[in-house]
C-alpha cells in the first residue's frame, strides 16, 4: 500500500545562540530566559541548518535534514528541485558597534567563496527596539573613492567616511551585498538575508577576541566587493497590503527574500501561496497558530515554518501581537500586484530587483 503523504504541519525551530564580543547579557523580552549571562551574546540564530526542530513529524531533526526530508508540497513548487534551505533569520543584540564590514554579492562568492557555499548576502534589517540616538553606518558619504576610503583605513578612522543613520523601533533597512556597514549599540534588529556567513571585516575598533588575539580582518577581498558611489541601500518605505483582519505590510522585497510586519489584536489568516514556506517569527505578544488540523501555542522569539501547502492557516492573538512574515518571492509577479494597488515610485523604494 502506499503511505499517505504527511498533512501539512507547521514546525517550530529552536534558536541557537553565538557568543560575541560586542553582545548583551540579557536578550529579554524577546527571550526572557537569557538574562544574567555569563559572557554576552549577539546573535540567535532562528534558522540554522543546525537548528533542532521542536515538534511535528520532523521532531529532533536539524533543519538541514528535515529540509531534505520534507514533502516537495510542503516547501512550495519554487523548490522542487534539489535546493538548499534559502532564508537565514537572526535576532541581533548589540551592546556595542559591530565590526565595519561588508559582503559578497553571489558573483564574486561563486568564484571566491565556494568552499563557504558559494553564495554571498544580500540582507535587511528590521529593528525591533532602539533606545535613544540609536543609529548604523550605511554606506560611504558622497565622494568617497577608494582612495579616500584606503587613506581613512590607515589612518584608524575609517567610521568617518561612512554615513551616519539614526534609527527607530519598526525601522527597515535593506542592505544589498557589497554595502559597508556596521550596527550600532542599543537596539535589537531582526535580520533576514539569503543564507550565507561571509562577511568581510574591514575594521573592529582593535578589539581582542576570547583568546587575547585581534579578530581576522578581510582587507583584499572587502575591497574588491565594496561598492564605492550610489548605492540602494537605505531605509524602506512600507506598503501597506490588503488584510481584513490585520495590519500588515510590506517592509522590504528583493529576489532573495520578502519580509512583512503584521500587528493584530484579533484572529488574522495567513493566507499560503503553494509555490513557497514561510517563516512566522513573533516579535511582541503570543497567541496560537491554528490551521485545519493543529493549533500550536506561540510565543515571543520563536520562529515557526509554514508548509506552502497549508489549506488555512490563522493566527489566534492571545493579546496584540507583532509578528514577521517572510518567503522567497517571484519579483515579477508581487511588482505587478503592488503596481495595481500603490504608485510605482513608492513600490520602487521597497521592492528591488
Amino acid at each position: 500500500m502506499t503511505p499517505e503523504p504527511l498533512r501539512p504541519e507547521p514546525f517550530r525551530l529552536e534558536p541557537i545562540f553565538s557568543p560575541r564580543i560586542w553582545g548583551a547579557r540579557s536578550l529579554a523580552p524577546l527571550f526572557p530566559d537569557k538574562k544574567d549571562l555569563a559572557e554576552p551574546l549577539g546573535e540567535a540564530w532562528l534558522t540554522s541548518l543546525d537548528c533542532k526542530i521542536a515538534a511535528s513529524a520532523f521532531q529532533g531533526k536539524a533543519l538541514a535534514e528535515a529540509w531534505r526530508d520534507i514533502p516537495v508540497q510542503w516547501r512550495g513548487t519554487k523548490f522542487a528541485g534539489d535546493t538548499d534551505f534559502p532564508l537565514l533569520v537572526k535576532f541581533i543584540f548589540p551592546k556595542q558597534m559591530l565590526s565595519l564590514q561588508v559582503h559578497p554579492d553571489d558573483a564574486y562568492a561563486s568564484i571566491h567563496e565556494r568552499a563557504a557555499g558559494g553564495r554571498g548576502k544580500t540582507e535587511m534589517w528590521h529593528v525591533v527596539s532602539a533606545e535613544p540616538n540609536a543609529y548604523i553606518l550605511l554606506g560611504l558619504k558622497p565622494g568617497v573613492d577608494k582612495r579616500a576610503f584606503l587613506a581613512a583605513l590607515e589612518n584608524r578612522a575609517l567610521e568617518a567616511v561612512f554615513q551616519r543613520v539614526p534609527v527607530h523601533a519598526s525601522d527597515t533597512i535593506f542592505l544589498p551585498a557589497g554595502t559597508p556597514h556596521a550596527i550600532g549599540p542599543g537596539m535589537i534588529v531582526c535580520e533576514v538575508q539569503e543564507y550565507s556567513d561571509l562577511t568581510y571585516r574591514l575594521y573592529d575598533f582593535e578589539r581582542l577576541d576570547a583568546n587575547g588575539q585581534p579578530r581576522e580582518l578581510h582587507i583584499e577581498k572587502a575591497l574588491d566587493v565594496t561598492h564605492f558611489g550610489s548605492t540602494l541601500a537605505g531605509k524602506t518605505v512600507g506598503l501597506p497590503l490588503p488584510a481584513d483582519d490585520a495590519e500588515r505590510t510590506l517592509l522590504a522585497a528583493c529576489r532573495y527574500f520578502a519580509t512583512e510586519r503584521w500587528e493584530v489584536s484579533s484572529p488574522a489568516t495567513l493566507g499560503m501561496d503553494p509555490e513557497h514556506f514561510d517563516l512566522f517569527v513573533v516579535v511582541a505578544g503570543r497567541g496560537v497558530l491554528r490551521t485545519q488540523d493543529f493549533a500550536f501555542p506561540c510565543e515571543q522569539g520563536e520562529c515557526w515554518f509554514l508548509p506552502a501547502n497549508l489549506e488555512e492557516c490563522h493566527f489566534i492573538p492571545m493579546e496584540t501581537a507583532t509578528f514577521i512574515r517572510t518567503y522567497v518571492p517571484n519579483i515579477p509577479t508581487l511588482r505587478r500586484e503592488l503596481e495595481q494597488v500603490s504608485e510605482s515610485t513608492a513600490v520602487s523604494r521597497t521592492v528591488f530587483d
